[in-house]
């Protein structure tokens, strides 16, 4: 099937992504995978060791259909109302879809229905509700727990010192399935600072292993310092500008409090 030719692009989307963005996705993607691969070298890595997580917010659902045909089925949404509506429009495809952002009690009945894995996993009510909402449609959810890394306030995440009392009652939650941590890195130009952030993950993966054995994986990485979270030990890199473009908003809009509203450099926690 020519998925291009089904559907018209208008011009703010040909402005956006361009006449032929099936191509432009799938040249950025073949980038990306590149740029990943000569990360891992450095390291002393397999490239099957990263796995590429692609963020799709604010890239309308009908250009996710091109995105798809490029071979993408991982989404990546920070805001769960945004992937809920595109779910409901991408029915027809088989999508993986990953809530990479903070979550209110209140919305986790939304998410159970549609995720297939959850990033931010960073309280014990949280937990709680989440394992509530499964066991009663019966399933099962990979999650992330997520750590403030960077100490800044605007941050969500468990504090460094809380994991591991965390960690401790994870298996209380028999439905959540723990597959590692997660950190959104501070926002600095200083690459040394970024690393720390890094770093500091891959240690307390280290500890919290030991405490859950399924702990293992680290979800740490961006557009604009994936390679550098490679080399520090990434398991899955979440990236969204350098396939799909610049965003129309900053990330200020999704990330509030956190980082500049002049600036729309990748951040996802987040792309």
């Amino acid at each position: 099937m020519n998925t291009r030719s089904k559907i018209e692009l208008s011009p703010e989307d040909i402005a956006r992504f361009g006449n032929d963005p099936t191509t432009t996705f799938a040249a950025n993607l073949k980038a990306v995978q590149a740029r990943i691969a000569t990360a891992c070298h450095r390291s002393g890595r397999p490239p099957d060791d990263v796995r590429l997580l692609p963020v799709t917010k604010t890239v309308p659902a009908h250009i996710l259909r091109l995105a798809h045909a490029t071979g993408i089925s991982d989404f990546g949404e920070n805001k769960l109302q945004e992937a809920r509506d595109k779910q409901a429009t991408l029915s027809d495809l088989p999508i993986r879809w990953s809530i990479i952002g903070h979550l209110q009690t209140n919305k986790v009945k939304y998410l159970v229905r549609l995720a297939t894995e959850f990033h931010a996993l960073d309280s014990f009510r949280l937990a709680e509700e989440l394992n509530r909402r499964l066991d009663a449609l019966d399933r099962d959810l990979d999650v992330f727990v997520q750590v403030n890394t960077s100490g800044e306030e605007s941050k969500y995440g468990l504090h460094p010192a809380d994991l591991m009392p965390f960690v401790a009652r994870l298996s209380e939650y028999p439905r959540l399935k723990p597959r590692g941590l997660m950190t959104l890195a501070i926002f600095s130009a200083d690459h040394e600072r970024v690393r720390t952030c890094f770093r500091l993950l891959r240690g307390l993966r280290d500890r919290a292993v030991t405490a859950h054995a399924s702990l293992t994986q680290l979800s740490m990485g961006m557009s604009g310092d994936f390679e550098m979270a490679i080399e520090e030990g990434a398991d899955v890199v979440r990236v969204g500008q350098a396939i799909f473009g610049p965003r129309p908003t900053t990330n200020a809009f999704y990330w509030p409090g956190i980082i500049p509203s002049s600036t729309n450099q990748d951040v996802e926690d987040s792309s």
